[in-house]
Protein backbone atom coordinates (compact mmCIF):
# COMPACT_ATOMS: atom_id res chain seq x y z
CA UNK A 1 0.00 0.00 0.00
CA UNK A 2 2.83 2.32 0.66
CA UNK A 3 3.05 4.86 -2.13
CA UNK A 4 6.27 6.64 -1.29
CA UNK A 5 9.87 5.74 -0.55
CA UNK A 6 10.89 6.47 3.00
CA UNK A 7 12.39 9.94 2.97
CA UNK A 8 13.26 12.58 5.50
CA UNK A 9 10.28 14.89 5.26
CA UNK A 10 9.55 18.30 6.64
CA UNK A 11 7.83 18.14 10.03
CA UNK A 12 4.35 19.53 9.77
CA UNK A 13 2.32 20.09 12.93
CA UNK A 14 -0.82 21.85 13.95
CA UNK A 15 1.26 24.31 15.90
CA UNK A 16 2.87 25.62 12.74
CA UNK A 17 -0.50 25.74 11.05
CA UNK A 18 -1.94 28.18 13.57
CA UNK A 19 0.46 30.97 12.64
CA UNK A 20 1.16 32.67 13.12
CA UNK A 21 -22.79 37.20 -21.58
CA UNK A 22 -24.45 36.22 -23.38
CA UNK A 23 -23.94 32.63 -24.30
CA UNK A 24 -24.36 33.05 -28.04
CA UNK A 25 -21.87 30.44 -29.17
CA UNK A 26 -23.71 27.45 -27.69
CA UNK A 27 -27.16 26.00 -28.04
CA UNK A 28 -28.12 25.70 -24.37
CA UNK A 29 -31.16 27.47 -22.99
CA UNK A 30 -29.32 29.16 -20.14
CA UNK A 31 -29.18 32.93 -20.26
CA UNK A 32 -26.72 35.32 -18.61
CA UNK A 33 -27.76 37.26 -15.58
CA UNK A 34 -27.35 41.00 -16.07
CA UNK A 35 -27.48 42.67 -12.68
CA UNK A 36 -27.69 46.11 -14.32
CA UNK A 37 -30.78 47.18 -16.27
CA UNK A 38 -28.76 49.32 -18.68
CA UNK A 39 -27.41 47.88 -21.91
CA UNK A 40 -23.70 47.37 -22.28
CA UNK A 41 -22.90 49.25 -25.49
CA UNK A 42 -19.29 48.14 -25.67
CA UNK A 43 -18.15 44.51 -25.85
CA UNK A 44 -14.77 45.38 -24.34
CA UNK A 45 -15.27 45.38 -20.58
CA UNK A 46 -12.05 47.31 -20.05
CA UNK A 47 -13.37 50.35 -21.91
CA UNK A 48 -17.13 50.06 -21.43
CA UNK A 49 -18.85 53.26 -20.38
CA UNK A 50 -21.74 51.28 -18.95
CA UNK A 51 -20.64 48.09 -17.18
CA UNK A 52 -17.71 45.90 -16.25
CA UNK A 53 -18.30 42.32 -17.32
CA UNK A 54 -17.20 39.26 -15.39
CA UNK A 55 -17.60 35.59 -16.23
CA UNK A 56 -19.17 33.10 -13.82
CA UNK A 57 -18.91 29.38 -14.58
CA UNK A 58 -20.95 27.18 -12.25
CA UNK A 59 -22.66 23.81 -12.61
CA UNK A 60 -26.39 24.47 -12.40
CA UNK A 61 -27.21 21.12 -13.98
CA UNK A 62 -25.55 17.72 -14.09
CA UNK A 63 -23.54 15.79 -11.51
CA UNK A 64 -22.36 18.82 -9.52
CA UNK A 65 -25.55 20.89 -9.62
CA UNK A 66 -26.30 20.52 -5.89
CA UNK A 67 -23.10 22.44 -5.29
CA UNK A 68 -23.23 24.71 -8.33
CA UNK A 69 -26.53 26.34 -7.46
CA UNK A 70 -25.13 27.35 -4.08
CA UNK A 71 -22.05 28.91 -5.66
CA UNK A 72 -24.11 30.74 -8.27
CA UNK A 73 -26.47 32.28 -5.73
CA UNK A 74 -23.58 33.38 -3.51
CA UNK A 75 -21.79 34.99 -6.44
CA UNK A 76 -24.92 36.87 -7.46
CA UNK A 77 -25.35 38.07 -3.88
CA UNK A 78 -21.82 39.46 -3.88
CA UNK A 79 -22.40 41.22 -7.20
CA UNK A 80 -25.68 42.69 -5.95
CA UNK A 81 -23.99 44.02 -2.81
CA UNK A 82 -21.18 45.58 -4.82
CA UNK A 83 -23.54 47.11 -7.37
CA UNK A 84 -25.88 48.42 -4.66
CA UNK A 85 -22.86 50.13 -3.09
CA UNK A 86 -21.96 51.87 -6.38
CA UNK A 87 -20.20 49.13 -8.33
CA UNK A 88 -16.48 49.10 -9.07
CA UNK A 89 -14.70 52.15 -10.44
CA UNK A 90 -18.11 53.80 -10.62
CA UNK A 91 -19.50 51.13 -12.96
CA UNK A 92 -21.98 48.34 -12.42
CA UNK A 93 -20.89 44.71 -12.74
CA UNK A 94 -22.55 42.65 -15.46
CA UNK A 95 -22.40 38.88 -15.02
CA UNK A 96 -22.07 36.50 -17.97
CA UNK A 97 -23.08 33.19 -16.38
CA UNK A 98 -23.70 30.24 -18.72
CA UNK A 99 -24.35 26.86 -17.11
CA UNK A 100 -21.24 24.69 -17.36
CA UNK A 101 -23.43 21.59 -16.93
CA UNK A 102 -20.82 19.60 -14.96
CA UNK A 103 -18.97 18.90 -18.22
CA UNK A 104 -15.23 19.48 -18.65
CA UNK A 105 -15.32 20.07 -22.41
CA UNK A 106 -18.09 22.60 -21.96
CA UNK A 107 -15.99 24.40 -19.36
CA UNK A 108 -13.23 24.76 -21.94
CA UNK A 109 -15.64 25.99 -24.61
CA UNK A 110 -17.17 28.56 -22.28
CA UNK A 111 -13.79 29.70 -20.97
CA UNK A 112 -12.69 30.58 -24.49
CA UNK A 113 -16.00 32.31 -25.15
CA UNK A 114 -15.64 34.48 -22.05
CA UNK A 115 -12.10 35.47 -23.01
CA UNK A 116 -12.40 36.00 -26.77
CA UNK A 117 -16.06 36.87 -27.37
CA UNK A 118 -17.44 38.33 -24.16
CA UNK A 119 -14.09 39.94 -23.26
CA UNK A 120 -14.77 39.81 -19.54
CA UNK A 121 -12.48 41.43 -16.98
CA UNK A 122 -12.19 38.32 -14.78
CA UNK A 123 -13.59 34.80 -14.49
CA UNK A 124 -14.86 32.98 -11.42
CA UNK A 125 -15.61 29.34 -11.76
CA UNK A 126 -15.35 25.56 -11.50
CA UNK A 127 -15.82 23.23 -8.58
CA UNK A 128 -14.13 19.98 -9.60
CA UNK A 129 -10.35 20.09 -9.80
CA UNK A 130 -10.35 18.43 -13.20
CA UNK A 131 -12.47 21.28 -14.55
CA UNK A 132 -10.21 23.89 -13.00
CA UNK A 133 -7.13 22.33 -14.55
CA UNK A 134 -8.88 22.15 -17.94
CA UNK A 135 -9.55 25.90 -18.04
CA UNK A 136 -6.71 27.38 -16.01
CA UNK A 137 -4.20 27.21 -18.92
CA UNK A 138 -6.64 29.16 -21.11
CA UNK A 139 -6.77 31.98 -18.60
CA UNK A 140 -3.05 31.89 -17.88
CA UNK A 141 -2.13 32.09 -21.57
CA UNK A 142 -4.46 35.03 -22.10
CA UNK A 143 -3.58 36.90 -18.91
CA UNK A 144 -7.10 36.61 -17.55
CA UNK A 145 -7.58 36.99 -13.80
CA UNK A 146 -9.18 33.75 -12.63
CA UNK A 147 -10.65 32.95 -9.20
CA UNK A 148 -11.08 29.32 -8.21
CA UNK A 149 -13.37 29.59 -5.20
CA UNK A 150 -13.40 26.07 -3.87
CA UNK A 151 -11.77 23.88 -1.27
CA UNK A 152 -9.28 21.64 -3.07
CA UNK A 153 -6.16 19.51 -2.75
CA UNK A 154 -3.83 22.51 -3.12
CA UNK A 155 -0.63 23.17 -5.05
CA UNK A 156 -1.80 25.46 -7.86
CA UNK A 157 0.79 28.19 -8.48
CA UNK A 158 -0.12 30.47 -11.38
CA UNK A 159 0.23 34.22 -11.81
CA UNK A 160 -3.37 34.86 -12.86
CA UNK A 161 -5.08 32.23 -10.63
CA UNK A 162 -6.34 32.97 -7.12
CA UNK A 163 -7.84 30.42 -4.73
CA UNK A 164 -10.13 31.31 -1.83
CA UNK A 165 -10.90 27.81 -0.50
CA UNK A 166 -8.95 25.83 2.07
CA UNK A 167 -6.12 23.55 0.94
CA UNK A 168 -4.63 20.34 2.30
CA UNK A 169 -2.17 21.79 4.81
CA UNK A 170 -5.06 23.73 6.35
CA UNK A 171 -7.39 20.72 6.52
CA UNK A 172 -5.64 17.35 6.22
CA UNK A 173 -3.00 18.07 8.86
CA UNK A 174 -5.32 18.81 11.80
CA UNK A 175 -7.83 16.21 10.61
CA UNK A 176 -5.36 13.32 10.42
CA UNK A 177 -3.61 14.24 13.64
CA UNK A 178 -6.94 14.21 15.46
CA UNK A 179 -8.17 10.95 13.91
CA UNK A 180 -4.95 9.06 14.63
CA UNK A 181 -4.80 10.31 18.21
CA UNK A 182 -8.48 9.64 18.91
CA UNK A 183 -9.23 6.42 17.03
CA UNK A 184 -5.97 4.70 16.17
CA UNK A 185 -3.38 4.51 13.37
CA UNK A 186 -5.06 2.30 10.75
CA UNK A 187 -7.07 4.04 8.05
CA UNK A 188 -8.86 3.12 4.83
CA UNK A 189 -9.39 5.77 2.13
CA UNK A 190 -12.08 5.76 -0.53
CA UNK A 191 -11.99 8.69 -2.94
CA UNK A 192 -12.95 9.89 -6.39
CA UNK A 193 -10.70 8.69 -9.19
CA UNK A 194 -9.30 11.98 -10.46
CA UNK A 195 -6.71 14.47 -9.31
CA UNK A 196 -8.69 15.72 -6.30
CA UNK A 197 -9.11 12.23 -4.88
CA UNK A 198 -5.69 10.83 -5.70
CA UNK A 199 -3.83 13.87 -4.40
CA UNK A 200 -5.96 13.85 -1.25
CA UNK A 201 -4.76 10.27 -0.75
CA UNK A 202 -1.16 11.41 -1.21
CA UNK A 203 -1.62 14.14 1.41
CA UNK A 204 -3.29 11.72 3.80
CA UNK A 205 -0.36 9.32 3.43
CA UNK A 206 2.20 12.09 3.77
CA UNK A 207 0.64 13.49 6.94
CA UNK A 208 -0.62 10.20 8.35
CA UNK A 209 2.01 7.60 7.51
CA UNK A 210 5.18 9.62 7.05
CA UNK A 211 4.60 12.18 9.78
CA UNK A 212 2.37 10.50 12.35
CA UNK A 213 3.06 6.78 12.12
CA UNK A 214 -0.30 5.73 10.68
CA UNK A 215 -0.90 2.73 8.45
CA UNK A 216 -2.96 2.68 5.26
CA UNK A 217 -4.80 -0.66 5.32
CA UNK A 218 -6.69 -0.05 2.09
CA UNK A 219 -7.46 2.48 -0.61
CA UNK A 220 -9.89 2.66 -3.48
CA UNK A 221 -10.44 5.25 -6.19
CA UNK A 222 -13.95 5.33 -7.62
CA UNK A 223 -14.85 6.79 -11.04
CA UNK A 224 -17.11 9.82 -10.90
CA UNK A 225 -20.76 9.00 -11.42
CA UNK A 226 -20.59 5.61 -9.70
CA UNK A 227 -23.41 5.04 -7.20
CA UNK A 228 -23.10 1.34 -6.27
CA UNK A 229 -20.75 0.60 -3.36
CA UNK A 230 -21.49 -2.91 -2.11
CA UNK A 231 -18.12 -4.26 -3.26
CA UNK A 232 -16.34 -1.28 -1.76
CA UNK A 233 -18.07 -1.77 1.59
CA UNK A 234 -17.04 -5.45 1.60
CA UNK A 235 -13.41 -4.33 1.13
CA UNK A 236 -13.72 -1.89 4.00
CA UNK A 237 -15.13 -4.61 6.25
CA UNK A 238 -12.19 -6.87 5.47
CA UNK A 239 -9.55 -4.20 6.04
CA UNK A 240 -9.99 -3.87 9.83
CA UNK A 241 -9.39 -0.10 9.77
CA UNK A 242 -9.69 2.23 12.77
CA UNK A 243 -11.28 4.95 10.67
CA UNK A 244 -12.29 5.90 7.12
CA UNK A 245 -11.06 8.84 5.06
CA UNK A 246 -13.76 9.86 2.57
CA UNK A 247 -12.99 11.72 -0.66
CA UNK A 248 -16.10 10.93 -2.70
CA UNK A 249 -17.61 13.75 -4.78
CA UNK A 250 -20.84 14.56 -6.57
CA UNK A 251 -24.44 13.51 -6.15
CA UNK A 252 -23.92 9.94 -7.38
CA UNK A 253 -21.03 9.07 -5.08
CA UNK A 254 -22.98 10.43 -2.12
CA UNK A 255 -25.00 7.20 -2.36
CA UNK A 256 -22.16 5.54 -0.48
CA UNK A 257 -23.47 6.82 2.85
CA UNK A 258 -26.94 5.32 2.65
CA UNK A 259 -25.45 1.96 1.67
CA UNK A 260 -22.74 2.19 4.32
CA UNK A 261 -25.27 2.92 7.08
CA UNK A 262 -27.15 -0.34 6.41
CA UNK A 263 -23.99 -2.47 6.21
CA UNK A 264 -23.45 -2.92 9.92
CA UNK A 265 -20.21 -0.94 9.87
CA UNK A 266 -19.85 1.90 12.33
CA UNK A 267 -16.35 3.24 11.76
CA UNK A 268 -15.47 6.88 12.49
CA UNK A 269 -15.10 8.86 9.27
CA UNK A 270 -13.32 12.05 8.25
CA UNK A 271 -13.35 14.31 5.21
CA UNK A 272 -12.28 17.71 3.98
CA UNK A 273 -15.52 18.30 2.06
CA UNK A 274 -18.22 15.67 2.65
CA UNK A 275 -21.20 17.35 4.29
CA UNK A 276 -19.77 20.75 3.46
CA UNK A 277 -20.56 20.75 -0.26
CA UNK A 278 -23.33 18.24 -1.01
CA UNK A 279 -24.86 18.37 2.52
CA UNK A 280 -25.11 14.61 2.83
CA UNK A 281 -26.05 14.95 6.51
CA UNK A 282 -29.22 16.74 5.40
CA UNK A 283 -30.01 14.51 2.43
CA UNK A 284 -29.66 11.14 4.18
CA UNK A 285 -31.42 9.94 7.30
CA UNK A 286 -29.47 9.57 10.56
CA UNK A 287 -27.25 7.90 11.48
CA UNK A 288 -25.70 7.48 7.99
CA UNK A 289 -23.09 10.19 8.62
CA UNK A 290 -22.79 9.89 12.40
CA UNK A 291 -19.24 10.46 13.66
CA UNK A 292 -18.06 12.14 10.46
CA UNK A 293 -15.22 14.50 11.38
CA UNK A 294 -14.64 17.61 9.26
CA UNK A 295 -12.38 20.62 8.81
CA UNK A 296 -13.84 23.73 7.21
CA UNK A 297 -13.76 27.52 7.03
CA UNK A 298 -17.55 27.89 6.85
CA UNK A 299 -20.74 25.90 6.72
CA UNK A 300 -24.41 26.82 7.08
CA UNK A 301 -24.53 25.64 10.69
CA UNK A 302 -21.97 28.31 11.62
CA UNK A 303 -24.95 30.69 11.73
CA UNK A 304 -25.29 29.50 15.32
CA UNK A 305 -21.81 30.75 16.29
CA UNK A 306 -21.21 33.71 13.93
CA UNK A 307 -23.33 36.76 13.13
CA UNK A 308 -21.55 37.14 9.78
CA UNK A 309 -22.37 33.55 8.86
CA UNK A 310 -26.01 34.01 9.93
CA UNK A 311 -26.33 37.15 7.80
CA UNK A 312 -24.82 35.35 4.80
CA UNK A 313 -27.19 32.38 5.05
CA UNK A 314 -30.18 34.71 5.21
CA UNK A 315 -29.00 36.98 2.37
CA UNK A 316 -28.11 34.16 -0.04
CA UNK A 317 -31.65 32.89 0.21
CA UNK A 318 -32.95 36.28 -0.91
CA UNK A 319 -31.18 35.49 -4.19
CA UNK A 320 -32.42 31.90 -4.42
CA UNK A 321 -35.11 30.91 -1.92
CA UNK A 322 -35.10 27.32 -3.23
CA UNK A 323 -31.63 26.53 -1.89
CA UNK A 324 -31.65 23.49 0.35
CA UNK A 325 -28.26 24.33 1.87
CA UNK A 326 -25.69 27.14 1.89
CA UNK A 327 -22.38 25.34 2.17
CA UNK A 328 -18.66 26.01 2.29
CA UNK A 329 -18.14 26.70 -1.40
CA UNK A 330 -20.94 29.28 -1.47
CA UNK A 331 -18.92 31.28 1.05
CA UNK A 332 -15.74 30.84 -0.97
CA UNK A 333 -17.46 32.07 -4.15
CA UNK A 334 -18.80 35.13 -2.33
CA UNK A 335 -15.34 35.88 -0.92
CA UNK A 336 -13.71 35.64 -4.36
CA UNK A 337 -16.06 38.18 -5.95
CA UNK A 338 -15.56 40.67 -3.12
CA UNK A 339 -11.79 40.17 -3.14
CA UNK A 340 -11.56 40.89 -6.87
CA UNK A 341 -13.73 44.01 -6.51
CA UNK A 342 -11.56 45.37 -3.70
CA UNK A 343 -8.41 44.73 -5.76
CA UNK A 344 -9.90 46.53 -8.79
CA UNK A 345 -10.70 49.56 -6.65
CA UNK A 346 -7.19 49.52 -5.22
CA UNK A 347 -5.64 49.16 -8.70
CA UNK A 348 -7.89 51.80 -10.25
CA UNK A 349 -8.36 49.62 -13.32
CA UNK A 350 -9.51 46.15 -14.38
CA UNK A 351 -6.26 45.61 -16.34
CA UNK A 352 -5.09 42.16 -15.31
CA UNK A 353 -1.50 42.82 -14.26
CA UNK A 354 -2.54 45.80 -12.16
CA UNK A 355 -5.25 43.76 -10.44
CA UNK A 356 -2.78 40.93 -9.80
CA UNK A 357 -0.37 43.39 -8.20
CA UNK A 358 -3.13 44.72 -5.97
CA UNK A 359 -4.12 41.21 -4.92
CA UNK A 360 -0.52 40.29 -4.22
CA UNK A 361 -0.21 43.27 -1.88
CA UNK A 362 -2.27 41.30 0.62
CA UNK A 363 -5.96 42.15 0.28
CA UNK A 364 -7.88 41.64 3.53
CA UNK A 365 -11.65 41.26 3.82
CA UNK A 366 -13.48 41.62 7.12
CA UNK A 367 -16.90 40.27 8.09
CA UNK A 368 -16.92 37.51 5.51
CA UNK A 369 -19.08 34.42 6.18
CA UNK A 370 -15.93 32.70 7.47
CA UNK A 371 -14.57 35.78 9.26
CA UNK A 372 -11.43 37.66 8.29
CA UNK A 373 -9.78 36.49 5.05
CA UNK A 374 -6.41 37.70 3.76
CA UNK A 375 -4.86 36.80 0.43
CA UNK A 376 -1.29 35.53 0.73
CA UNK A 377 0.56 37.34 -2.05
CA UNK A 378 3.28 34.72 -2.47
CA UNK A 379 0.93 31.78 -3.07
CA UNK A 380 -2.38 33.36 -4.18
CA UNK A 381 -4.20 31.35 -1.48
CA UNK A 382 -6.01 32.61 1.61
CA UNK A 383 -5.16 32.95 5.27
CA UNK A 384 -8.33 32.28 7.24
CA UNK A 385 -9.89 30.60 10.25
CA UNK A 386 -10.31 26.82 10.20
CA UNK A 387 -12.85 24.92 12.28
CA UNK A 388 -12.90 21.26 13.26
CA UNK A 389 -16.39 19.83 13.58
CA UNK A 390 -18.26 16.55 13.63
CA UNK A 391 -21.68 15.18 12.70
CA UNK A 392 -23.47 13.57 15.64
CA UNK A 393 -25.95 10.68 15.67
CA UNK A 394 -28.82 13.07 14.92
CA UNK A 395 -26.91 14.60 11.98
CA UNK A 396 -26.38 17.86 13.82
CA UNK A 397 -23.06 19.57 13.12
CA UNK A 398 -21.06 20.24 16.27
CA UNK A 399 -18.14 22.68 16.18
CA UNK A 400 -15.24 21.40 18.26
CA UNK A 401 -12.30 23.77 17.84
CA UNK A 402 -11.34 26.94 15.99
CA UNK A 403 -7.83 27.51 14.61
CA UNK A 404 -7.39 31.19 13.93
CA UNK A 405 -5.89 32.61 10.75
CA UNK A 406 -4.21 29.49 9.39
CA UNK A 407 -1.63 30.09 6.68
CA UNK A 408 -1.53 28.14 3.40
CA UNK A 409 2.18 27.58 3.94
CA UNK A 410 3.10 24.55 1.81
CA UNK A 411 3.76 26.23 -1.53
CA UNK A 412 5.91 28.98 -0.06
CA UNK A 413 7.64 27.34 2.92
CA UNK A 414 8.16 23.87 1.44
CA UNK A 415 8.17 24.28 -2.34
CA UNK A 416 9.79 27.74 -2.41
CA UNK A 417 7.04 29.39 -4.47
CA UNK A 418 6.72 33.17 -4.55
CA UNK A 419 4.47 34.20 -7.42
CA UNK A 420 5.36 37.85 -6.86
CA UNK A 421 8.83 36.99 -8.16
CA UNK A 422 8.33 34.10 -10.57
CA UNK A 423 5.34 32.47 -12.23
CA UNK A 424 5.56 28.71 -11.69
CA UNK A 425 2.42 28.09 -13.79
CA UNK A 426 1.81 24.54 -12.56
CA UNK A 427 0.11 22.51 -9.88
CA UNK A 428 2.65 21.17 -7.41
CA UNK A 429 1.87 17.80 -5.85
CA UNK A 430 3.35 15.70 -3.06
CA UNK A 431 5.48 13.80 -5.59
CA UNK A 432 7.21 17.08 -6.50
CA UNK A 433 8.16 17.60 -2.87
CA UNK A 434 9.54 14.08 -2.55
CA UNK A 435 11.56 14.45 -5.76
CA UNK A 436 12.93 17.78 -4.58
CA UNK A 437 14.06 16.29 -1.27
CA UNK A 438 15.52 13.23 -2.94
CA UNK A 439 17.58 15.47 -5.21
CA UNK A 440 18.83 17.50 -2.29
Amino acid sequence: MKRFLSLALVVVSLVCLVACGSNSSNTSNDTPTNTNTETNTNTDSNTSVETIKIGLLTDRSGEYALLGVQKHAAAMLAVKEINDAGGVLGKQIEVIDPDAQSTTTRYQELARQLVFEDKVAAVFGAAASMDREAIRPIFEENKMVYFYNNQYEGGVASKYTFCTGLVSEQQVVPMMQYMIKTYGPKYYIIAADYNAGTELANWVEYVGVEENGAECVGEEFVPTGVSEFSASIDKIKAANADFLVIGLVGASQSSFFAQYSTSGLNLPMCSTFVGLQYYEHKRFDPPALANLNLTCNYTEEMASVSEDAARFVKDVRTIDSSLEYVGMEAANEYIGIHMWAKAVEQAGTVESDAVVAALESGITLENMPSGTVTLDGATHHCIQDVWSAHIDENHDMIFDQKFEQVRPYWLSDVMGVDLRKENANKQFVIADMLAMRENG
